[in-house]
């Protein structure tokens, strides 16, 4: 028999349930205190039951017997539930006439949009918030241009920017990142100008910024200047492990590997992408060994590594030649650490062994992927054709990625994989088929990309 607690103590102790059976316990006294028909005790049971493991099942369940009747309720769903589940959510909702009359619903279904990187779904939500009159509320309007700018909308995010009356820290900063993410790095330092004559502070998100803005550029001096401005405006920028992880990318991207070394040195706290981004840094310098060595440290401290840490490590193995090693370390992605390998990792084998003269080894491997390998693993084994001189094989890939190209729905006439077909008919003095493709190359009017260098 339960023994009621006190009503005041229900709603408190609830927030403090750490599993699923805890939470059960404290949903039965809530029932037997009748605190069930209080809308915001519902909401706090619906969120606790998403925030335990296996609850989920129990938080739709209670949110259908009292859908439609708060806005408060809604907004758990919205933001806890998966993102399919919000965007149907929201749309049942809009279907059946139900008034969103909370700004925050709009703005987790457009972070359900951004997750899903479904532009057109997010349109369709921003043409309601404009309709509903919450298009000039500061909250919804940052994310809005966050929801554009993850989904390569980088000018409509600048236009919703512009419409802006009244804009704060965290909206500029919105449009700093998203320019990164669109590879508009001279727009984000344009923006970092404008948001200083407009007498606002910088943030450790502004520094994040200002730091993807410089390794873009590669530019060395422009990142010891960001460098300098972040440790006189940001207070404890050394206690940010966001702000010391863009430092060490910034400086390994701008190729001074000692100036990486010494802020990841100096770093207070570290985390698994800070481990990451210096592995990847000492990789792309060539010191593979040194890369290695850096997971057994990063074990010492007791961070297990992830899927990127994996990609950096297999980089440096194919840039150093270390077979053995690499081809240890693929084995123990899921063996030992219990991750999936995704295309990126197989990417990185066939480059290992495409380099180092294994070309069928590298071909048996491509046929034995459990996943179907994308354009960027065969042209990997088409290159290591091309230099070892295996003309058959390579005939065989360069036929393939073709008929991949032809097939893909986001193919852009590029002529990269004529190009290299091309490179292996002419070594094997085919220079009849050589000239058939050229032709070929002419008649789907395959365009080459034109090139781009840093000096």
């Amino acid at each position: 028999m339960l023994l009621p607690l006190p009503r005041a103590r229900c709603l408190s102790l609830l927030g403090l349930c750490s599993n699923i059976k805890q939470v059960k316990q404290i949903h039965a006294q809530l029932i037997t205190n009748s605190l069930l028909r209080q809308l915001s005790a519902v909401a706090k049971l619906i969120e606790r039951y998403f925030v335990v493991d296996n609850g989920e099942s129990c938080a739709r369940l209670i949110f259908e017997q009292h859908a439609g009747s708060s806005d408060l309720i809604s907004n758990v769903m919205l933001r806890y539930s998966h993102p399919e589940e919000a965007l149907t959510l929201f749309s049942d909702q809009i279907r059946r006439g139900l008034v969103m009359r909370d700004c925050f619903a709009y703005t987790y279904v457009l972070k359900s949009c951004t997750q899903l990187n479904a532009l057109r779904e997010g349109m369709q939500v921003h043409g309601r918030i404009v309709k509903s009159g919450f298009a000039s509320d500061i909250v919804v309007g940052t994310t809005v241009i966050h929801f554009y700018a993850s989904c390569k909308g980088i000018r409509s995010a600048h236009r919703v920017f512009d419409e802006m009356t009244t804009r704060n820290v965290v909206t500029w900063n919105a449009l700093m990142i998203g320019c990164c993410l669109n590879d508009s790095a001279e727009e984000a330092l344009v923006l970092f100008k404008e948001m200083l004559q407009h007498g606002l502070a910088s943030t450790d998100r502004t520094a994040i910024a200002l730091l993807s803005a410089c390794s873009q550029l590669c530019n060395l001096v422009l990142g010891f200047m960001v460098h300098a401005y972040i440790c006189k405006t940001i207070a404890r920028h050394q206690d940010c492990v966001f702000i010391g992880t863009g430092l060490v990318d910034m400086y390994c991207k701008c190729g001074c590997l000692m100036s990486a070394l010494r802020v990841f040195d100096g770093m207070t706290e570290k985390n698994v992408l800070t481990w990451s981004a210096m592995i990847l840094g000492l990789a792309i310098h060539g010191k593979g060994e040194a890369a290695l060595a850096q997971l057994y440290e990063m074990e010492k401290e007791g961070l297990t590594p992830n899927a990127v840490t994996f990609t950096g490590l297999l980089s440096a193995c194919c840039h150093n030649g270390l077979i053995e090693e690499g081809l240890y370390l693929f084995d123990a992605i899921k063996s030992r650490f219990g991750i999936e390998p995704c295309m990126q990792h197989y990417g990185c084998i066939v480059d290992l062994l495409g380099r180092a003269g294994m070309v069928k080894e590298a071909y048996e491997f491509v046929r034995r992927m459990p996943i179907e390998p994308d354009a960027i693993v065969w042209r990997a084994l088409l290159g290591a054709c091309r230099i070892h001189k295996h003309e058959k094989l390579g005939e065989e890939i360069g036929k393939n990625l073709l008929h991949l190209e032809k097939k893909s729905t986001l193919a852009i006439n590029n002529c990269e994989d004529y190009i290299a077909l091309s490179n292996i008919y002419a070594s094997a003095e085919r220079w009849e088929d050589v000239s058939t493709l050229r032709q070929q190359m002419k008649k789907s009017a395959a365009n080459n990309r034109s090139g781009r260098s840093a000096v």
